[in-house]
């Protein structure tokens, strides 16, 4: 994630609303992949100080005041690309909600934000009602038994179904969040990790299934015709597999092959956005400038991708352990509590592969 510039010459951030210095109206354009200040041209359209085109606001910006995203005035809707995917929001009744509607809505954003700088397709079920990409946070449903203490009575799994990505509104709850990490003896456990995270599911059967990339995937992540059922059950009652970390990126991604591609697929999420942050802030690890891996992908270049690759993973190993020891110093868990061995080192390559040869095709 990068900042922005306003035209006073401000620094803005990605979620700003406001220049703090000359007071505008800021706004994120999907179309131009920026962040602008914009001044009143007339009721409800407002003007990029960055393009001087005319925009709207987004309705959940106006209305909700959970967006900061734009319209370009001439399409139609009330929506802006990012609110239009989300299909179920929570119910706003509950005052509580709202914060975790937005913190929900912040990190689809930024998922959102690291997918258009790859040019990965993004689909509303809307334009493909079979194959687009949707978004439900839903909360559990819950019963009080004449005034004892609540008890579950349907609990929403965060998970991915055919392009529809559900998540569990708890997950944007700090504290239950942490609860849950503990609980599952997690090492790392995010919002927008796990927006990362079902992204990647609904990006292998965009990218790879029925694909020239499924026999290497196969030698690579194993065999995604395993019962995932049963694979599941056996992940619940036996834990990970054993010494996971000499294959796997985390515990997790040892259940099946495509819980590994997921949480491979969610790493490389992390790495690039971390990274072009890390450029954005001219940030050098010993005297190695740290290199924007968003700036331009190579093309289906296999030879360009893998020193790529090399360059940005090289990056990462650098400025991860400064990152580490950093957040030791302030007495804070690791930023990035893992270690990627050769074989997982293989599998994020293969991903990155799979994003250059889809990149502008």
């Amino acid at each position: 994630m990068r900042t922005f510039s306003c035209q006073c010459g401000n620094t803005l951030h990605f979620s700003n609303t406001r220049c703090v210095s000359c007071g505008l109206m800021l706004g994120f354009m999907p179309d131009e992949k920026k962040l602008s200040a914009f001044t009143k041209h007339e009721k409800g359209i407002w003007r990029s100080a960055a393009n001087g085109k005319l925009y709207r606001q987004c309705k959940n910006y106006s209305v909700q005041d959970v967006c900061n995203w734009m319209i370009p005035a001439e399409q139609q809707g009330e929506l802006c690309a990012s609110c239009e995917l989300t299909r179920t929001i929570p119910n706003l009744d509950q005052p509580e909600n709202r914060l975790l509607w937005f913190r929900m809505e912040q990190a689809k954003r930024r998922l959102l934000y690291t997918l258009y700088k790859l040019e990965l397709p993004v689909v509303s079920r809307y334009q493909d009602p079979q194959h687009g990409l949707g978004f439900e946070f839903l909360e559990d449903q819950v019963e009080d038994d004449f005034g004892n203490e609540l008890t579950v009575k349907n609990f929403v799994s965060t998970g991915h179904s055919a392009g529809i990505i559900t998540l569990n509104l708890k997950e944007a709850e700090h504290s239950s969040r942490v609860k849950m990490r503990e609980e599952m003896n997690e090492q790392y456990r995010t919002l927008l990790g796990h927006f990362r995270h079902e992204s990647g599911h609904y990006y292998w059967d965009r990218l790879v299934r029925n694909s020239p990339w499924l026999e290497e995937f196969r030698e690579l992540f194993g065999d995604e015709r395993l019962d995932y059922t049963y694979a599941l059950q056996n992940y619940y009652d036996h834990g990970p597999a054993p010494e996971w970390h000499k294959v796997w990126v985390s515990a997790y991604a040892s259940m099946h092959p495509w819980e590994d591609w997921a949480e491979t697929w969610a790493h490389y999420l992390h790495m690039v956005d971390t990274l072009e942050t890390a450029s954005n802030f001219d940030f050098s690890v010993s005297s190695y400038q740290v290199v924007n891996p968003l700036h331009q992908l190579p093309q289906s270049d296999e030879a360009k991708s893998e020193a790529h690759f090399n360059q940005l993973y090289n990056d990462w190993c650098r400025l991860t352990a400064v990152l580490n020891a950093l957040n030791r110093s302030m007495g804070l868990d690791d930023a990035y509590p893992f270690v990627i061995s050769n074989i997982a080192t293989n599998k994020l390559r293969f991903i990155h592969k799979v994003i250059c040869a889809a990149y502008k095709s």
